[in-house]
Formats: structure tokens, sequence, C-alpha cells
């Protein structure tokens, strides 16, 4: 079912309980059902997983349709609170710095690694790297030395 046929089916029903896995988009999905008066409860797709009927059937969008109905009528299951965009853009935010972050010291444990393969140690500390690896390419013998743009410094935060 395409997405706006979707909208215009949930719009045209009286208010109910919609359960979600809370994956990809269903933050989105959550705010979108709300808005026709609709109670959406969001769950964690390992809470769903229990009731997933396994076997012949495996996974599939009618097996996870069934283990969602079954799960959201559970006394004891936990939802997930729907999101607001705000909240969205804010986690999107430290997502993607985190990931900048985690990549930056990739990079710093990569080039430390490779000078150390030659006997230059550098300390941990990403400016001290930044500051001296450039600096050492002259310590560095024949072939190693040919390869300047990838230990040029790195550029400051």
């Amino acid at each position: 079912m395409a997405r706006a046929k979707l909208v215009a089916l949930v719009a045209e029903l009286p208010p109910c309980t919609i359960g979600i896995e809370a994956c990809t988009g269903a933050h989105y999905w959550a705010r979108q059902f709300q808005a026709f008066g609709h109670s959406v409860k969001l769950m964690a797709p390992k809470l769903v997983a229990p009731y997933r009927i396994s076997g012949k059937r495996g996974k599939n969008d009618a097996a996870d349709a069934a283990a969602i109905c079954e799960a959201v009528g559970r006394s004891n299951m936990r939802f997930v609170p729907v999101k607001t965009e705000e909240q969205q853009a804010r986690l999107m935010v430290h997502r993607a710095r985190q990931r900048y972050v985690t990549a930056r010291t990739a990079c710093i444990n990569r080039i430390r690694g490779l000078l150390a393969e030659y006997g230059v140690v550098l300390p941990l500390k990403a400016e001290v790297v930044r500051r001296e690896a450039a600096g050492k390419l002259e310590e560095l013998p024949g072939y190693a030395m040919s390869t300047p743009d990838y230990f040029s410094p790195i550029p400051p935060e």
C-alpha cells in the first residue's frame, strides 16, 4: 500500500489504538496517526519478537502484524514514548556528532598505527597527532614518504 493511501485509510478510521514497532520512521507515523485522534503505541522490536510465530511462516509482514497485534494488547508490554520533531532533531544532531567523533578517532588511530610500524610513536591525544604527524614524515623511509596526503595534518575541529 502506498504511503498516501495509508494516510487516507487511517484518517477514515474511527479513533482506535494503533501498534507500531519502534523502528525507522515509526515516530513520524505515530505523529501522523495521532493527528487523526488515534492512540499510538510504539514497541521496541525486541519486545515484539517473542510474539512472532516462527516455523514455516518465518519473518514476513503478516507474521509481524500478528505479533504487533498480540504484543500491543498485553498488559505488561513496555511502550516507547512518541518523540516530537524537536526531540528527533536534537537526537539526530547528537548521533551525527558521535559518528564524526568515531570517524576522527579511527583516523587518528590509523595514522598512529601506520607511523608506529616505522618506529614513530605518538601519544593518544588527538591534538598532538595533528601537530606532529606531518612533521614525522622525514623519518619515514622511501616509498612511505610518497603518501603525504594521507599523513597531512587533520584539520582542527
